[in-house]
C-alpha cells in the first residue's frame, strides 16, 4: 500500500504521468515510456517543451485511479467549485450529489473527493519540479531554457495557489499566515515533509512567480498565440493577482491584474455568445481542446455544455444559474441573454406548477396548456440563440429555469477548449482590490469597463458606494465567471454564507440542496488533508507536526 501512496502523492511522476500519451499535432508529440529517465526527458530544450505540454495534458486527463470523471480541471471546476456554490444548480442530480453541494465531505479524509485535488495538483507540482531540477543541463539555447524554467515555475505556482483554496484556512482566519499551509515540495525528494505555514506557502508562490516573470523577460520569448494551454508572462501575472487577492494583498493584486491583461482585450458580444468552446481575445490561459484529444465522456463539455452529450440525449440539462442572482441583472445585459430566465417569457407564472415543475424547474412540465406554450417558447429562444456552425442546444428537449446557453462543444461528445483565466477576471480583481483599498472610483471604473465599455450592457452605470458597491462587484463577478470554476472559492474568500432557496422560497434550487451553509461551518470551508498523504508522510503523523 505504501508503494501505491508513494507513487500517487509525492515526488516526480515524470515517467508515468508527464509523458502521458502519444498525441497528434503540436500539442504533445512524444511517446510514453516507463523507462525514460528525467535527465533524458529534459535532456534538450525541445524535450522540455514536450514535458511542459505533458503538464498541460494532465489538466484534462482522466486519472483512472480515482474513477470516472476525475479529469483534471474538469473535475475541479465541477465538484470543488460549481456544485458547492450558491448559484450553480444542477437539479436533476442534486439529490444524489447533495453531499458535495452541501459540503459534507470536507472531513472525510478517506474519500476520493477529499483526495483528488491534493493528488492532482501535486502531480502538476512533481512534474514541474522534475523539469526545474534538470533544465539547466538541457541542450539548447539559453533563451529556451529560461522560457521552459519560467513555464515550470508558473505551473508550480498555479498548483500551490489552488491547493491553498481547498486545504488551507482563509487568510483572515490564519493569524496573519501562522496557520497550516501546504507541504512545499520544491524539489524531487519524496520523503516525509511537514507543513509550511500559510505565510510560507504564499511566500513560495510569490517567489516562484517573481522568478518566472524575470525568466520570461530574460528569454524574450512567448508561446505561440494559439497555444492557450501553455503559460507565458501574462499567466504568471494572473496567478500572482489571484494569490495576492486571496491573501488580501490588494495593492499587489491590483498591479498584477493590470499587467496580466495587457494584450488580452475584452472580447466582443459576438465572441461572448459564440459558445465558450474556442479561445477568444481575452483567454489568457485555458485547456487544449482539439478533437484529436477527445476526452470522451469525462470532458467538461460532455455533461456541462448546452449542446453536449448529456443535454442532447437526456433530461439532465446542462446547469442553471441561481434565479435570484440573475434576476438582479438588467434584462438588456448580453450575458443575461445566455440564460433561460423569466424575462424571456412574460405572461407565465413561475411560482406554481402551471408552466413548469417545481421539483427540478424543467420548463413546460406543468399541469396546464400553458406548459406546452412555454415549452414552445423556450425551444424557440434556444433556436434563436443557437451558435452558427455548432450542434443545436438542448436537443433532448429538457430546458430548465435559469438554464445556460453559455458553454457549447464543437465536436461530440464534449470536445471544446475551456478557459482557466480570462482578462475579464483580471478586471474584476481590479474592482475588488480597488474597493478594499478604499478607492471606490477605481472600483467603479473597473465595473464600467467590464460592463459598459465592453458593450455587454452599454447603458450600464454605477453610482453605488459602500456595501451596495461591494454587492455590485460580487454580483458581476458571479455573472461574468459563472460556470468557470470560481464560485465556491469566491464565497470562501468573501466569508459569505451560501444561501440556496427552493422554488417555494422564490429560488430555483432542488429541495435537497435548498439550505444555508454558513461561512463559519463546514470545517471552516477547508478540506482536510487526505488520509493517503498523512499515512504516507511520516512528518504529518501525530507527534511530528
Amino acid at each position: 500500500m505504501k508503494k501505491i501512496i508513494n507513487k500517487l502523492f509525492a515526488g516526480s511522476l515524470l515517467a508515468g504521468m508527464m509523458l502521458v500519451s502519444s498525441c497528434a499535432g503540436d500539442y504533445l508529440d512524444t511517446t510514453p515510456t516507463d523507462s525514460t529517465g528525467a535527465t533524458d526527458a529534459v535532456g534538450t530544450t525541445a524535450n522540455a517543451m514536450k514535458a511542459l505540454n505533458g503538464i498541460s495534458k494532465l489538466m484534462t486527463t482522466q486519472h483512472y485511479y480515482f474513477g470516472q470523471g476525475f479529469a483534471g480541471e474538469n473535475n475541479i471546476i465541477a465538484h470543488y467549485e460549481n456544485y458547492p456554490s450558491e448559484n450553480y444548480l444542477y437539479n436533476y442530480y442534486a439529490s444524489g450529489w447533495s453531499p458535495i453541494h452541501n459540503q459534507e465531505f470536507h472531513t472525510r479524509t478517506n474519500s476520493i473527493y477529499d483526495a483528488y485535488a491534493w493528488y492532482y495538483y501535486y502531480t502538476i507540482i512533481g512534474n514541474a519540479n522534475t523539469i526545474l531540477a534538470n533544465i539547466d543541463g538541457a541542450m539548447g539555447l539559453e533563451a529556451e531554457r529560461n522560457f521552459a524554467k519560467a513555464c515550470a515555475l508558473t505551473f508550480r505556482a498555479y498548483a500551490f495557489e489552488k491547493l491553498v483554496h481547498y486545504y488551507c484556512w482563509r487568510w483572515q482566519d490564519s493569524n496573519n499566515g501562522a496557520s497550516q499551509g501546504v507541504v512545499l515540495r520544491i524539489d524531487e525528494s519524496t520523503g516525509g515533509q511537514g507543513y509550511a505555514t500559510l505565510a510560507e506557502t504564499y511566500k513560495q508562490i510569490y517567489d516562484d512567480l517573481d522568478a518566472a516573470i524575470s525568466l520570461f523577460e530574460q528569454s524574450g520569448m512567448d508561446r505561440d498565440a494559439s497555444q492557450v494551454w501553455m503559460p507565458n508572462i501574462n499567466v504568471a501575472h494572473a496567478v500572482y493577482a489571484r494569490a495576492a487577492l486571496t491573501k488580501q494583498d490588494y495593492s499587489k493584486a491590483l498591479s498584477e491584474a493590470k499587467l496580466a491583461r495587457q494584450n488580452y482585450p475584452l472580447m466582443s458580444n459576438a465572441d461572448y455568445q459564440s459558445g465558450f468552446c474556442n479561445p477568444t481575445s481575452e483567454w489568457i490561459f485555458g485547456s487544449f481542446g482539439g478533437s484529436q484529444e477527445n476526452n470522451w465522456y469525462w470532458s467538461y463539455g460532455t455533461q456541462f455544455s448546452c449542446n453536449g452529450y448529456y443535454a442532447s440525449t437526456a433530461a439532465t440539462g446542462a446547469g442553471a444559474i441561481g434565479r435570484e442572482l440573475i434576476n438582479r441583472i438588467p434584462n438588456n445585459d448580453a450575458r443575461k441573454a445566455l440564460f433561460l430566465t423569466e424575462d424571456k417569457f412574460p405572461g407565465y407564472n413561475f411560482n406554481d406548477d402551471s408552466a413548469m415543475d417545481l421539483t427540478y424547474g424543467i420548463l413546460g412540465l406543468g399541469k396546464t396548456a400553458a406548459a406546452d406554450d412555454l415549452w414552445d417558447d423556450a425551444a424557440a429562444y434556444c433556436a434563436k440563440m443557437a451558435v452558427n456552425g455548432l450542434a443545436a442546444p438542448y436537443q433532448a428537449g429538457y430546458m430548465y429555469l435559469g438554464g445556460q446557453l453559455k458553454f457549447y462543444v464543437f465536436d461530440t461528445p464534449g470536445v471544446s477548449y475551456l478557459p482557466f483565466i480570462r482578462s475579464s477576471e483580471m478586471v474584476l480583481v481590479e474592482a475588488e482590490a480597488s474597493y478594499f483599498l478604499n478607492d471606490e472610483t477605481g472600483a467603479k471604473a473597473a465595473l464600467i469597463e467590464l460592463n459598459a465599455t465592453s458593450g455587454r450592457n452599454p447603458e450600464y452605470t454605477c453610482d453605488k458606494s459602500g456595501e451596495a458597491l461591494w454587492s455590485e462587484i460580487m454580483d458581476y463577478r458571479e455573472l461574468e465567471l459563472w460556470g468557470e470554476g470560481f464560485a465556491w472559492s469566491d464565497y470562501k474568500r468573501w466569508n459569505r454564507d451560501v444561501v440556496r432557496h427552493s422554488f417555494a422560497e422564490g429560488g430555483n434550487a432542488h429541495i435537497s440542496i435548498a439550505r444555508t451553509i454558513p461561512a463559519s461551518g463546514a470545517n471552516m470551508w477547508t478540506w482536510d488533508v487526505p488520509l493517503n498523504e498523512t499515512d504516507y508522510n511520516d512528518e504529518l503523523k501525530p507527534g511530528n507536526e
